[in-house]
């Protein structure tokens, strides 16, 4: 169980959003993309303001992008968002640097901290609250991931090498959800040892000994990556406005 110091319904979102999309192919950062009449950013952080147990929304920016801290800033009108333009190298430098300039904002190190990839604009608030209502009373915290249903072959020279055992395997998702004092140590430890290799936040607390919470996540919350993607997210992300659930 957590330490009683902990102040359990403290809860901040973090989004990283320094990268440069190069995969995506669109000439520009993704969460800059209009996808169905809005901008990727703006449909992840829309979907983060309905959460009411949010304290706080930071958008944590590359030093230079001016043009993404006004996107952030027009997307809603919520005063929990905030910009921080610091992101780092990597993912994790820019989670890093971020929990820092929550703390520089009043955040503890009890609090808990919600890491969503900015290019999972498809994230819905009840699967946020979802993934609170599961981990607020754990000890480590956790992530929406999703049971691996397809088959898994493993490569050599473009060829099939071996099919693995797909059972007990997971695709991360996020948000992931942990202790901003934890997540902080587990990064730096991690980064010291493992540089660019850390890729979520889970993988850094598994590096620190900790075993996260798997929550079922959706498949719909997919991480806009390859050009297709953003094609399928206007289809879905449209199909919403017509079924009448906010996009």
């Amino acid at each position: 169980m957590p330490d009683a110091t902990f102040a359990p319904d403290r809860l901040h979102a973090l989004v990283p959003c320094a990268g440069s999309g190069a995969r995506a192919g669109a000439g520009r950062p993704k969460q800059h993309v209009v996808v169905a009449g809005r901008t990727v950013l703006a449909h992840t952080l829309v979907a983060l303001a309905e959460v009411q147990r949010l304290a706080s929304i930071l958008v944590v920016l590359a030093p230079g992008d001016a043009g993404g801290e006004s996107l952030a800033n027009n997307a809603v009108d919520d005063p929990r968002v905030t910009v921080a333009r610091c992101g780092g190298a990597t993912r994790a430098e820019t989670v890093a640097n971020g929990l820092d300039a929550l703390r520089e904002r009043g955040a503890a190190e009890g609090d808990w901290v919600l890491v969503h990839d900015a290019a999972r604009c498809m994230i819905r608030a009840d699967w946020i609250d979802r993934l609170i209502a599961a981990c607020v009373a754990d000890s480590v915290g956790g992530l929406l991931a999703l049971p691996v249903a397809d088959t898994l072959k493993s490569a050599r020279a473009g060829r099939v090498a071996a099919t693995l055992d797909r059972r007990d395997v997971w695709q991360a998702q996020t948000p992931q959800m942990f202790r901003l004092g934890a997540l902080r140590t587990a990064l730096a430890t991690a980064l010291t040892k493992a540089g660019g290799t850390v890729t979520d936040e889970a993988s850094a607390m598994e590096a620190a000994g900790h075993s996260p919470l798997l929550v079922p996540g959706e498949l719909e919350n997919f991480k806009l990556t390859q050009p297709g993607d953003f094609a399928l997210a206007e289809r879905l992300l449209s199909s919403r406005v017509v079924a009448g659930i906010a996009a």
